[in-house]
């Protein structure tokens, strides 16, 4: 509840910002992904393992939109070293991805989206920094920072947006070295006499912020600042501008915020407006008036929903000042597990019990705490949600601001807010109530590919009918008109794996357009974490264990990787055929036109002066269809009938006819022919010369984990060395209350301390993780 002056009950005003804004969301859905990695630190060579959790941006619940999302793992010049392509059902999927053997060391960028989050721009995608040692480089730098970049970068955020004359504010600032790491320094505030105004002090990763009052406009005020090692770095602050709004929110009662704006005192009669809003729910609105240049807000703490709440004033419609605060949530879903011992042996059975406070779909992660995975936090689901999916750029350990209570880490949640609190629209277009363009749909049904024709000149072909085809014994096929800038889209459901690809336009009509396939995964605007710090000569203990896991893990695979099975549609587009033939049940012929005109009544075959064509007789319409019909050989479209006439008959194996007229896309076939030949493989048919072929990866293939078993005595006595260091991943854990769920998997011979992580997500939103750990002790 915000509080401040008696407000009356009133029909909705239809240009207040409130109002508007409800409109916003009401047009827009945000759609937000989480991976859970299954560990924070990696070497080169090592699989990453990961699970999609796709939810709405208002409620956190799962949102099962869209069916495909992308991964990605970008090093620090943001070039993509990994990609995937992932199926999501239900909301959810999971993956793995191939780090290559020679990637340096250094620290990299996993960014996860769909193709709806495309629309609001790479900031919003899912970005997680993680650890990646090259154990035969490990001191090399994956990328090496020009020598003429800045050695600190300090930079001052003053609340509310600017620092005005005469008006006491707070100023937040931020402070990293060129490598993007947090510093701890101290440091001052003068102006151009010299003379202090004030002292300051970062609290927590390189943030903080101090109180001042510029006296007068356009003042020049400096900041210096004793850096680590006693080094001094002096910098400006922003401009004081002479009129203006300033924002001072006071956190210092339990259940309430006063929020104080003040302006330069006027004698005309002011009201201004103050919107709350999280996520993509409106919490409150009011007005105060300005009262000798100032309006005061009291703010009910409990009334604010979990997250950021973004307080936004407004004079008029006209928006004047912003401020962000965030509430730690109260409620969580509650994960609990343990193992059923605090420590096993080499090559021992492990068994975790899990179990959670409402039902939830879980994934859990066991692996070694070694120096590099411990000097790595981990992602979890409620801090990103909550809090690092709302803000921009780097958040060092987002987990922190829910692990500590303190009022110190209250603090540093506000000094947070004041530099890289942000919000996922524009107000102009919320108050004209015209959103952006979005340009991307979502992928409901499965993968959509798209292309682009052009011309010889390299001008967009607009209007161009365009056909995709995955041949084979399960074809794919798809058509496309072409818009005015040269784009075509196929939709592709079940689209795995590596397989052919044909795009081509009609080769009797359109053969001299050039056609392109375009990527999928978005280029440029990934997140730039701090890069990989010299490693500690502590370290070197971890790091060989490491070098001989990777070389172990490689010489010795136990097992070469295994995949699950993915959905697959024997039946072809047209659904089942009036007619079909399986050619071996007759008579074989040596032409194929003896065994059309012979076996398949339902299609005519004439000849004209350019060759043969095909007829579809529609019987139940008593007519027959006057063009060619769409054949297809394998799923590949044949446009040239004589091409068809000449491919030996003894190569197919079936045939089916759709004996009327068949719409597709936006397009309109008399009918339809298909051969399907006995391997799927288009029996050596010529391939059109103008096509676009190439083998293309559509969605990944869900890949088991796989971890070795020790049931027997001959397997525990193997002497093939097991050195692994992640001893479990699970993607799928279904968790109900009152049922504890019990997994069991066998240790290593690597001894340790291991990390058990779970994270969950309830149908209701509530997001819950949970840590806890067990030790393998080495043989006697």
């Amino acid at each position: 509840m915000l509080a401040s002056a008696p407000v009356r009950a009133q029909a909705p005003d239809s240009a207040a910002p409130g109002y508007r804004l409800r409109q916003h969301y009401r047009r827009t859905l945000t759609e937000q992904l989480f991976l859970h990695l299954d560990r924070p630190a990696y070497t080169a060579g090592e699989t990453m393992w990961f699970k999609a959790y796709a939810v709405d941006g208002a409620a956190h619940r799962p949102l099962a939109m869209s069916k495909v999302a992308y991964v990605e793992v970008l090093d620090a010049a943001q070039r993509p070293v990994a990609q995937a392509k992932i199926a999501l059902t239900d909301a959810m999927g999971h993956g793995a991805l191939e780090l290559p053997a020679d990637l340096a060391s250094g620290r990299y960028t996993v960014r996860a989206y769909t193709n709806w989050m495309k629309n609001a721009g790479p900031d919003f995608y899912f970005q997680q920094p993680v650890a990646i040692l090259n154990t035969w480089q490990a001191s090399a730098p994956a990328t090496q920072l020009s020598s003429s970049a800045p050695a600190y970068d300090l930079q001052f955020f003053p609340e509310g947006g600017q620092l005005v004359r005469g008006l006491p504010g707070r100023v937040a600032f931020k402070l990293t070295d060129r490598q993007g790491h947090s510093l701890a320094a101290t440091g001052t505030v003068t102006d151009a006499q010299g003379t202090t105004l004030a002292t300051f002090h970062t609290l927590k990763f390189g943030l903080g912020s101090f109180l001042l009052t510029p006296a007068t406009a356009g003042a020049a005020y400096t900041a210096t600042v004793k850096l680590p090692g006693g080094a001094l770095l002096t910098s400006k602050l922003p401009a004081v501008a002479e009129q203006g709004y300033a924002v001072l929110l006071t956190d210092d009662n339990p259940n309430s915020l006063t929020l104080a704006v003040q302006t330069q005192p006027t004698a005309a009669t002011e009201r201004l407006h103050l919107l709350a809003h999280t996520g993509q729910q409106l919490t409150a609105t009011t007005e105060a008036p300005l009262v000798a240049g100032r309006a005061t807000f009291q703010v009910d703490k409990r009334a604010l929903l979990p997250g950021i709440t973004h307080f936004t004033i407004f004079s008029g419609q006209r928006p004047v000042a912003e401020r962000l605060f965030f509430r730690r949530p109260t409620h969580a879903l509650q994960l609990q597990g343990s193992a059923t011992a605090a420590a096993y042996g080499p090559r021992s059975r492990v068994r975790l019990q899990l179990g959670a406070s409402q039902p939830a779909a879980a994934s859990l992660a066991v692996y070694r705490l070694d120096s590099l995975a411990t000097a790595m936090p981990a992602a979890d689901i409620s801090s990103y949600l909550l809090l690092a999916a709302d803000l921009k750029g780097f958040i060092e350990d987002a987990g922190y601001y829910f692990r500590d209570s303190s009022a110190t880490a209250r603090q540093a949640a506000d000094n947070l807010m004041l530099t890289q609190g942000w919000r996922r629209f524009k107000w102009d277009e919320v108050l004209t109530g015209r959103p952006a363009a979005s340009p991307y749909p979502p992928e409901l049904n499965g993968y959509v590919l798209h292309g682009r024709l052009s011309q010889a000149s390299g001008a967009p072909a607009s209007g161009i009918p365009a056909y995709l085809s995955l041949p084979g014994l399960s074809f794919q096929f798809a058509n496309s008109l072409s818009r005015p800038d040269g784009t075509v889209q196929f939709e592709l459901p079940d689209f795995y794996g590596l397989r052919k690809l044909v795009l081509q336009t009609n080769s009797q009509r359109d053969s001299t357009y050039r056609l392109a396939l375009l990527s999928p995964f978005t280029t440029g605007g990934g997140l730039v974490p701090p890069g990989l710090a010299p490693l500690p000569r502590q370290w070197a203990a971890s790091l060989s264990e490491r070098h001989l896991q990777t070389q172990a893990q490689r010489a010795y695979a136990m097992q070469p990787p295994r995949y699950g099975a993915v959905p697959y549609d024997t039946l072809a587009f047209y659904g089942r055929a009036e007619e079909w033939y399986l050619l071996d049940h007759y008579t074989r012929f040596p032409l194929l036109e003896d065994v059309m005109r012979e076996y398949v009544p339902g299609v005519l075959v004439r000849k004209r002066k350019d060759g043969f064509h095909f007829l579809v007789v529609d019987r139940p319409k008593h007519i027959t269809l006057q063009e060619n019909p769409l054949t297809l050989l394998d799923g590949l479209p044949i446009f040239n009938i004589n091409q068809i006439m000449a491919f030996d008959p003894l190569k197919i194996r079936k045939l089916e006819v759709i004996a009327n007229r068949y719409f597709l896309g936006q397009q309109v076939y008399d009918g339809v022919v298909s051969y399907t030949t006995y391997k799927g493989d288009l029996g050596g048919f010529p391939l059109n010369p103008h096509a676009l072929i190439e083998e293309y990866e559509g969605l990944q293939a869900p890949r088991e984990f796989y971890t070795p078993r020790y049931d027997t005595e001959a397997q525990q006595h193997s002497r093939l060395p097991d050195l692994r260091n992640l001893l479990y991943w699970n993607p799928d854990v279904q968790l109900a209350p009152s049922q504890p769920q019990a997994l069991d998997f066998f240790s290593s011979d690597q001894a340790g301390r291991y990390l058990v992580v779970v994270q969950g997500l309830a149908p209701t939103g509530l997001a819950g993780s949970t840590t806890f750990s067990f030790e393998v002790k080495p043989a006697l």
